[in-house]
């Protein structure tokens, strides 16, 4: 059996996928856009239209992204960009927990040090009480914050941000 031709609003709607592909690969870090597995040609017309400023030529050149994309099977370039994606959102969310830690020791709450200690073994609990005492002390003075900021430091620093 035969299979029908896609209408030109089902070809226009897969085409209007590609650009926002293409976009979000444009919106890419360099070094992220390395790590994609593409051709170099569809790679070369991406960095092209990162260099690309004007508006009208921009839509262009996204528009040839598209085009070549047709091409190539996108699957391996729709997995990398979730995983950017999801990466983005785990280390978002790494970071509002040492915001959550770090909110907690300052207003004196020291119980947290045995859950940072627990989920980061190689922390220093010596310094980190240390940390968590300085930036208590002086939460009311001019000091607190630059206390409240090494804290903040440390606990990027052991969680690997």
């Amino acid at each position: 059996m035969d299979e029908s031709p896609k209408s030109r609003t089902q070809l226009k709607k897969e085409d209007k996928a590609l650009q926002k592909l293409g976009e979000s690969l444009v919106a890419l870090s360099p070094d992220q856009l390395a790590a994609v597995d593409m051709p170099e040609v569809v790679r070369g017309a991406v960095h092209l239209a990162r260099n690309t400023r004007t508006h009208g030529a921009r839509r262009r050149q996204l528009k040839y992204v598209a085009k070549l994309m047709r091409e190539i099977d996108c699957e391996p370039i729709h997995k990398a960009i979730r995983n950017f994606q999801s990466g983005d959102l785990q280390k978002a969310r790494r970071f509002h927990q040492i915001e959550s830690w770090r909110d907690e020791l300052k207003a004196g709450n020291y119980q947290v040090i045995e859950e940072i200690l627990s989920s980061h073994p190689d922390a220093q609990r010596q310094r980190l009480t240390q940390l968590a005492r300085n930036a208590h002390a002086n939460s009311e003075t001019d000091k607190g914050l630059k206390s409240s900021r090494l804290l903040f430091r440390y606990l990027k620093e052991i969680s690997g941000l």
